[in-house]
C-alpha cells in the first residue's frame, strides 16, 4: 500500500469489546507501522481509559444503551443518537479513513452508519454467539462481519460472515509451557490441585457469594484457590486471602500465568473469555450470567458444553449441584482429559490476523 494507511476503530463500553479492537489495531500496526490509527468510544465508558493505556488516540461520543426501564437516560436517547451521528460525521470527514472497523458497543453504531452513509469500507468483528442490538442494526450496510461462531446466518446477510474467532492476547498460545513460572508467581504447592476462579473485570456477585460460602469445602478437598473477585467486590473479599491456600485478587495482571497454574477453571461465559479458555483449554465449569442481554452468555457457554467442551451451571442450579459436579471435575481424569480435548478442537488462535487479512483484502478490493 503506498499510501499511508487511515483506520478507525470502535468499539467499549465493557472489555469485551475493547480488548479485540486493541489486539486489532495492534496487528495493522505491526503490518503498517506508519498507519494513522483513531479510536472513537462513549463517554465516560472504560475505553476512555484503556485505549490511551495501550497508546492509542480515542475521540469519546455522547452515547448509552437503551435502559429495559424507562428512565431520562433513555428519554434522551434520541438526542444522543442524533449528536453521535453529527459528530461521527465530523470525525470520517477529517480523518478520512481508508476503512472503519466496530467490534460492539454503542459507540460504533453511530460512527459505522456515518461510514456507510459515505461509502467507506467497514467491517463488523461480533464475540458472541448472539449478537447485540447494535452489530445487528449495522449489519446490513457493512462489508464483511467476522465472527466466532457457526450458525450467525440466522442473524447476518450470509455471504459477508467470515468466521475468524475472536482476538485474544498472544501472551496465552503457550501456557501449557508456563506451568514451573506460575507456581512460583503464586507461590503453590505443585502437589495440590489448584482453582481458578474469574469473573470479569468488574466481578460477578454470585460466583464470589458461591465461592465464600464453599471455602470450608474446598479447605476439605484440600485444593488451592486462585480467586479474581472483581474490582466492585474486592473490598468485601480480600480478608480471605489470610487463609492457608487462599489467594484473592481484584484484578489478574498475570492471566497467562494464571491459567498456567490451574488444572481447573469456573469462569462467566463472556464472548472473551470463552474464546480464551479454547486456547488454554483447562477442564472448565462455566456460570453464565444471566443479566445480560439476550442472556447470551448462556448461549456462548452452551456452544461449547453442546461439543462436550466443558461443563455449565446455571445460577440457579449451584445451591444443589455445585459441590458434586466440581467434585467430578477435580477427581476424574478422564472427564477432564475429555474436556480439555474437545475445547481445544474449538479454539481460533489465529483469530486477530485473519481478521486483519479480512481487512487488507477489502481495502484492496474497494478504490476511494
Amino acid at each position: 500500500m503506498s499510501k499511508k494507511l487511515k483506520v478507525i476503530l470502535s468499539g467499549g463500553g465493557t472489555g469485551g469489546h475493547i480488548y479485540p479492537a486493541i489486539s486489532i489495531a495492534n496487528e495493522i500496526c505491526k503490518r503498517y507501522p506508519d498507519a494513522s490509527i483513531l479510536f472513537v468510544g462513549a463517554k465516560d465508558r472504560m475505553e476512555m481509559q484503556k485505549v490511551p493505556e495501550a497508546g492509542y488516540e480515542i475521540i469519546g461520543l455522547w452515547i448509552s444503551g437503551i435502559q429495559r426501564k424507562l428512565t431520562l437516560s433513555n428519554l434522551m436517547f434520541p438526542l444522543k443518537l442524533l449528536s453521535s451521528l453529527w459528530r461521527s460525521r465530523k470525525i470520517i470527514k477529517k480523518f478520512n479513513p481508508d476503512v472503519v472497523i466496530g467490534t460492539g458497543g454503542f459507540a460504533s453504531g453511530p460512527l459505522l452508519k456515518m461510514a456507510n452513509v459515505k461509502n467507506i469500507p467497514a467491517v463488523l468483528q461480533e464475540q458472541n454467539s448472539f449478537p447485540g442490538i447494535t452489530n445487528k442494526w449495522l449489519s446490513k450496510g457493512v462489508n464483511k462481519i467476522c465472527v466466532a461462531y457457526d450458525g450467525m446466518e440466522q442473524f447476518f446477510p450470509k455471504d459477508k460472515i467470515i468466521k475468524t474467532g475472536n482476538p485474544v492476547r498472544q501472551d496465552l498460545l503457550k501456557t501449557e509451557d508456563k506451568r514451573g513460572r506460575s507456581i512460583l508467581k503464586y507461590n503453590l504447592d505443585p502437589e495440590k490441585k489448584t482453582i481458578l476462579i474469574i469473573g470479569g473485570s468488574l466481578g460477578a456477585r454470585r460466583i464470589n457469594q458461591l465461592i465464600e460460602k464453599e471455602l470450608d469445602f474446598f479447605k476439605e478437598k484440600n485444593v488451592q484457590v486462585i480467586w479474581q473477585c472483581g474490582k466492585l467486590y474486592y473490598s468485601d473479599y480480600k480478608k480471605y486471602t489470610n487463609q492457608k491456600n487462599v489467594q484473592v485478587y481484584q484484578f489478574l495482571d498475570t492471566m497467562d500465568l494464571a491459567y498456567a497454574s490451574a488444572d481447573v477453571i469456573i469462569s462467566r461465559a463472556g464472548a472473551s473469555s470463552v474464546s480464551e479458555l479454547c486456547i488454554v483449554a483447562k477442564p472448565t465449569l462455566f456460570i453464565p450470567s444471566p443479566n445480560v442481554a439476550e442472556d447470551h452468555q448462556t448461549k456462548n457457554a452452551k456452544a461449547i458444553v453442546d461439543k462436550d467442551g466443558a461443563l455449565m451451571l446455571k445460577e440457579s442450579e449451584l445451591e444443589d449441584k455445585f459441590q458434586r459436579t466440581i467434585s467430578e471435575l477435580l477427581e476424574s481424569e478422564e472427564l477432564q482429559n475429555k474436556l480439555s480435548k474437545a475445547i481445544k478442537k474449538l479454539a481460533l488462535p489465529n483469530a486477530t490476523l485473519d481478521i486483519v487479512d479480512e481487512i487488507e483484502e477489502l481495502i484492496k478490493n474497494t478504490t476511494k
